[in-house]
């Protein structure tokens, strides 16, 4: 991060102050791992519907997988500065939880490359979790999406990292 005499910077930002996307050329290619997880809040009927699958707009737990896995492949499309990435893979679980009531989701991305996959996990996330409010709201609107952040990430310059 830097020290005192060294402070930390805004990677995308320039000496203007201006966005830009970084240049990752002269980084070494190397596995690279993200993980990311969420949550979604919702009564305890809700939960009960989605569980017994019959929810008006169908399968809600493998729509909101498969659309999170197709996020993680479309997020340089979505975050303006994101690198095009060839993602090895996309894993996205998500698990029912009667205590919170709701579901966790939890997605992991991999590749071999010269940037991380941590944006392309919590883009995962992201929409896996609006997939499950889009399908329930209809019954239950005041669900809330929760928690969305990164719980680890390793490969490349900084090494590995994990929530404590």
């Amino acid at each position: 991060m830097g020290d005192a005499a060294d402070p930390p910077k805004l990677s995308h930002l320039d000496a203007a102050g201006a966005a830009n996307m970084v240049d990752v050329a002269d980084k070494a290619v190397t596995d690279r791992i993200a993980v990311a997880e969420g949550r979604v809040v919702m009564l305890p009927e809700t939960l009960a519907l989605i569980e017994s699958g019959n929810a008006k707009k169908g399968d809600v737990i493998g729509t909101a997988r498969l659309a999170g896995i197709m996020a993680a492949k479309r997020t340089h499309e979505l975050i303006p500065l994101c690198h095009a990435l060839l993602l090895s893979k996309v894993a996205v679980e998500i698990e029912t939880d009667a205590a919170m009531p709701g579901l966790h989701v939890r997605a992991s991305v991999r590749t071999a490359g010269q940037t991380g996959v941590e944006m392309e996990a919590l883009t995962a996330v992201s929409v896996a979790c609006l997939t499950i409010y889009d399908m329930a709201k209809a019954v239950d609107r005041g669900m809330r999406i929760e928690g969305i952040r990164v719980l680890e990430k390793a490969g490349g310059r900084s090494g590995h990292w994990q929530v404590s």
